[in-house]
């Protein structure tokens, strides 16, 4: 007998009523675009489970491969590699005991799950009759339901019973794609990539858009060390999301009119509503829905909720801000949990640091900052940023 199948679990997919098989469906395409495809025959929809047929029994170095993939796959609560018989009880119990007699354990439980309440033994029974047929066949065990040392789960889906001993944890949340598409406003700081990782948890694809903030230099640009920084970081989102566009934005130079014209303590808001009116522009291209940012109350001057509010009024779009209410300590936890702290932290000398006001104003309308975008002419910026923004595929 071979473990030759995954049973996938899923738990907020199981509330969407009459639009499940869409998310079911869309949960199937996500695990066809992971690494582990390669040892996949068949994904299929089973009785509110998703179900994986390997294409041949699994190595423990396959195993991890897979393990790896479907971790990384929102929409997955748990997965468990599973063995396969027909649903009499007879194979039921034969396989149990394949399965637990070289195993190392002095208690155990059997848990029993039916999707087909058709099948002539309740749960209960078929836990009795396993449990019985362990305690005849394998001496000196003892059942514990409340600390056993290892549990069979026995699923009861079909013509079929899937057992295994070991459940893997996912991450939970919506599959990607299934509520829209939105652009993430990506630094080479800590908190974006992990505000973009919690929205792409809720099942948004996300383009990425970059603010080049470091300008040519002699030799090796410092501009290219960003955009190396930056392409690391949306590589590890990418684990998450498969394939990303990212566009990157030669920022300095609209910088360099906001520092030559403007009052230099509202420099911080007007280089943040120059951002948001370019991510709307790049929305509105991608067909997105919503913009990303890493803002967190309080943390910096533009994230005071007054100059939130003035920065949010240069864009129609919702702003989604999933960090609002979280500390850096959390944040930096976050980011350590999904790999791009490292990548943050690295150092990444910036153009506008020598012009960055000693006191940015923390309390803006927009009506002051609107007389100083005068002064600018912020549409003639925009289509010259625009024009020399480059996209790239990851």
């Amino acid at each position: 007998m071979e473990e030759k199948f995954i049973i996938c679990h899923y738990a907020e997919i199981a509330l969407k009523g009459l639009n499940r098989k869409f998310f079911e469906q869309s949960l199937i395409e996500n695990i066809k675009k992971s690494s582990g495809r390669a040892y996949f025959r068949r994904i299929s929809r089973v009785s509110g489970r998703i179900l994986i047929e390997l294409k041949q029994q699994a190595g423990e170095k396959d195993k991890d491969k897979i393990i790896k993939s479907l971790k990384n796959i929102f929409g997955i609560a748990n997965f468990s590699f599973a063995f396969r018989s027909k649903r009499a009880i007879q194979g039921i119990k034969s396989l149990a005991l394949f399965i637990l007699k070289d195993k190392d354990f002095k208690t155990f439980a059997i848990r029993t799950k039916r999707s087909e309440k058709d099948f002539y033994l309740k749960s209960q029974e078929v836990n009795e009759l396993v449990g019985s047929h362990i305690l005849e066949n394998i001496k000196g065990k003892k059942v514990d339901l409340e600390n056993a040392q290892i549990t069979c789960f026995i699923e009861i889906v079909g013509k079929f019973a899937f057992l295994y001993t070991k459940k893997h944890l996912g991450l939970g949340g919506l599959p990607v794609g299934v509520s829209g598409r939105a652009v993430s406003l990506i630094s080479g700081g800590i908190d974006s990539p992990v505000a973009s990782f919690l929205v792409i948890k809720r099942g948004v694809k996300l383009t990425f858009v970059h603010f080049c903030l470091s300008a040519q230099s002699k030799g090796r640009s410092m501009e290219n060390r960003e955009k190396e920084k930056i392409k690391e970081i949306v590589k590890v989102l990418n684990k998450y999301q498969f394939r990303s566009k990212l566009y990157f934005v030669p920022f300095y130079k609209g910088q360099a009119v906001i520092f030559e014209k403007a009052k230099k303590s509202l420099y911080c808001v007007l280089c943040k509503r120059l951002m948001i009116r370019l991510a709307q522009s790049f929305a509105e291209k991608e067909n997105a829905d919503a913009l990303v940012c890493g803002d967190s109350i309080g943390q910096v001057a533009s994230q005071t909720l007054s100059n939130i509010r003035t920065i949010s009024l240069a864009t129609t779009l919702p702003i989604l801000r999933p960090l609002a209410g979280a500390d850096k300590q959390e944040i930096i936890n976050m980011a350590k949990k999904i790999g791009t702290f490292d990548i943050s932290t690295m150092p990444c000398q910036k153009y506008c640091e020598k012009f960055l006001p000693k006191h940015p104003k923390t309390k803006t309308t927009a009506e002051e900052v609107e007389e100083e975008e005068n002064k600018l002419d912020i549409d003639k910026i925009i289509k010259g940023l625009i024009k020399e923004t480059e996209l790239l595929i990851i």
